[in-house]
């Protein structure tokens, strides 16, 4: 396993594993294998319904807390001082542990300095062990930086070899902050897994395209959460640490970079309007 170093001094894996859209009654078997195949770094939030399974796995695993790592992110719902105090330790309760060892704004919306005052208070008090943002682009991220106390340790965003956050990485370097994947998949658009740049360079590794991919993102320091509900993906997730890409196989992916979400700009306001509505 790779590790990065927060900046607050706290390791981190650098592979770790996801579980949005989850089914809830599946989180614990998913985790659980996980955990059995070598990840240790598990990544769930609020707005995923899927705490308690985290949770449980983890209690049952056989594995100390420490030697775990897990992330979970602050929803719109609970935005503000008092709703985020609330719902941080209703996430340790769900997750059934002491602390958590990363926690995240989930969306840039609702009162999210008060979140984020929230958290500093919950980091100072030793609930979190480290805090950041997630989905906050430059403007808002800058911004928050700028006004909190405790500079975000991770910024977690959109990032895949069509969407590779080459100007967001530039200022969250510059402020200290990690930037980490979500989607490193992009969910299967732009036919992903056969696009034919990551399937000729895997070949030459004796790699699958995914995992080319990962790699990809490793090398570039970005740190990953996969997500399967299969063993033999996770495991095929897992194994990335075994070779290394050339810069002339790491140039030719990076001129796959769109510049682009396959996903969704909350500089849309159909797209805020969405967000709105589901909180």
């Amino acid at each position: 396993m790779e590790y990065v170093t927060l900046n607050n001094g706290v390791k981190m894996p650098k592979l770790g594993y996801g579980v949005y859209q989850t089914p809830p009654e599946e989180t614990e078997r998913c985790v659980r294998e996980a955990i059995e195949v070598g990840y240790r770094s598990i990544d769930t939030a609020q707005a995923y319904g899927n705490e308690e399974g985290v949770g449980s796995a983890m209690a049952n695993c056989g594995l100390q807390r420490e030697e775990l790592f897990l992330t979970t992110k602050v929803w719109i719902s609970n935005a503000g001082y008092e709703k985020a105090k609330a719902s941080i330790d209703e996430s340790i309760r769900k997750l059934k542990t002491d602390y958590i060892d990363l926690l995240l704004i989930h969306q840039p919306f609702g009162d999210y300095y008060g979140t984020y005052r929230a958290m500093e208070e919950a980091y100072r008090a030793g609930k979190v062990r480290a805090i950041g943002v997630s989905n906050f682009y430059p403007d808002r991220y800058l911004d928050l930086c700028h006004f909190a106390e405790v500079t975000p340790a991770v910024n977690q965003v959109e990032t895949h070899v069509f969407q590779q956050q080459k100007i967001a990485k530039e200022y969250m370097k510059k402020n200290g902050t990690q930037i980490m994947s979500w989607g490193p998949f992009a969910e299967g658009k732009n036919d992903y897994f056969n696009n034919p740049t990551l399937k000729e360079i895997g070949e030459k590794y004796g790699k699958s395209t995914a995992q080319t991919a990962l790699r990809f993102l490793l090398q570039s320091d970005v740190v990953v959460i996969p997500k399967s509900v299969h063993r033999n993906r996770m495991e095929e997730n897992f194994n990335v640490f075994d070779f290394t890409l050339s810069e002339e196989d790491m140039a030719r992916i990076e001129a796959l970079d769109g510049g682009k979400s396959l996903f969704f700009s909350h500089y849309d306001p159909a797209t805020v309007e969405w967000f709105m509505s589901i909180v």
